[in-house]
């Protein structure tokens, strides 16, 4: 491994000339979905538009054995065939009363941390950055026993601080609102700070109009698409929630189409609903097939299944709504792009904590049940108060100073701030 100078965006976020700090920092992800390493990358571009050299460390090729790989596989095959059970290991290794104290730590963190450690030995990192917990854990581990000569700045990628996130031996946290930073600094004893949402600027920047994506899907230009969200491993029970959205009663499309010879002819006024669930199988290739049957064929399907996309950013332009079950990166990507967020079904786990906390939050809403669902979409129409007041709690996320100006005033020897935009 080395250092590696990203290229910098033409969208940087840094303002005027700059003299970048003597810095290099080493972002410790996961490839665990893509919500870790999607934060790791962005935030390896924004550092690295700022000159500091990144390198990114996958947390899983630090362990032996290929038991990387192994952990991967047995945690995906997990979420998608026995969620149960991670429930279990969740209530009892994450959160558990009796589960171990703080500065305690598991024998995977053990092997984990010794393979960090030859990393930071040949790299000789200014800052350590974990964005996962195992990797917070390690990283702790070494810093709390003098084998860590830098500091290690935790980034918290959950809006619910789970105990294996947290350990004292890290410096700081930087945590996705100020009631997290509040908790992490209580069970730790070390300084927390609010961060604005780790998300691409593509997100904010695009304002697509609605019919390019519309044609692009193969979609009426007046059908309200609800994206639903299941990770990059295709997980949770979306089929449920698919089924009510597509279950809906007659879909609301304008009867004039101005002349562009759509308004009368068929689709309209079909049994299939009045909104359009378009669902995120990621990389789950059977639940799209699963939902693709479920849906029909076109013209006039009652939703549609799509794969990995690299176009988010403009299908999130043109949605009604996100419908999602985990509270991770995809729901930060929606509030950049003030589409509001309702979740639903949860996976289990830090899925149904984070849920909750970005409900208590107030940035999202929480239906438990998916017959729920339709009210509260309904109650988040457009122009409406409801819409408007959740989506201004959620993009007032991105008031908080950004994480790589935290990361940079950290990481610097003189601790000076930077002006960022």
């Amino acid at each position: 491994m080395t250092w590696r100078r990203l290229a910098a965006s033409s969208s940087t976020p840094w303002e005027g000339p700059m003299t970048p700090p003597a810095a290099k920092v080493l972002i410790v992800s996961a490839s665990m979905g893509a919500g870790h390493d999607g934060v790791a990358a962005e935030l390896a571009r924004r550092l690295a538009a700022a000159g500091v050299r990144v390198a990114v460390v996958d947390v899983l090729a630090l362990l032996p054995l290929r038991l990387g790989t192994v952990l991967r596989w047995w945690y995906r095959t997990v979420m998608l065939r026995a969620p149960w059970l991670y429930a279990i290991v969740y209530r009892i290794f994450f959160v558990s009363r009796r589960a171990p104290r703080a500065r305690a730590v598991s024998p995977l963190t053990v092997v984990v941390a010794a393979g960090l450690s030859r990393v930071v030995r040949r790299l000789r990192p200014s800052l350590v950055v974990p964005v996962f917990h195992v990797a917070a854990q390690a990283a702790g581990h070494l810093r709390s026993r003098g084998r860590l000569g830098v500091p290690s700045v935790v980034v918290l990628t959950d809006f619910a601080a789970h105990r294996l996130w947290l350990h004292g031996g890290n410096d700081r946290y930087l945590c996705p609102d100020a009631a997290t930073a509040l908790a992490v600094t209580a069970a730790t004893g070390r300084p927390a700070f609010r961060h604005a949402p780790i998300v691409r600027p593509g997100f904010a920047a695009v304002r697509a109009p609605g019919r390019s994506v519309h044609a692009r899907l193969g979609l009426p230009d007046g059908d309200r698409i609800v994206l639903v969200g299941a990770g990059a491993w295709g997980v949770g029970r979306v089929v449920r929630t698919a089924r009510a959205l597509c279950r809906s009663g007659p879909r609301n499309r304008p009867r004039d189409r101005q002349g562009d010879g759509q308004g009368d002819g068929q689709g309209d006024g079909q049994e299939s609903g009045r909104y359009v669930p378009v669902v995120l199988c990621g990389r789950n290739e059977g639940l799209r097939r699963r939902l693709s049957r479920l849906f029909g064929e076109p013209p006039g399907p009652a939703g549609l299944a799509l794969g990995w996309r690299d176009d988010l950013p403009g299908l999130l332009a043109a949605a009604y709504a996100l419908v999602d079950n985990a509270a991770g990166l995809t729901c930060r990507e929606a509030f950049a792009a003030r589409v509001p967020v309702v979740t639903c079904l949860p996976i289990p786990g830090h899925g149904r904590d984070g849920v909750l906390a970005m409900a208590t939050a107030g940035v999202s809403v929480h239906v438990r049940r998916p017959a729920g669902l339709l009210r509260e979409l309904d109650r988040l129409a457009p122009g409406s108060p409801a819409r408007a007041a959740l989506t201004a709690r959620a993009e007032a996320l991105f008031d908080a100073e950004p994480a790589e100006a935290l990361l940079l005033r950290f990481a610097r020897p003189d601790g000076a701030a930077l002006t960022v935009s």
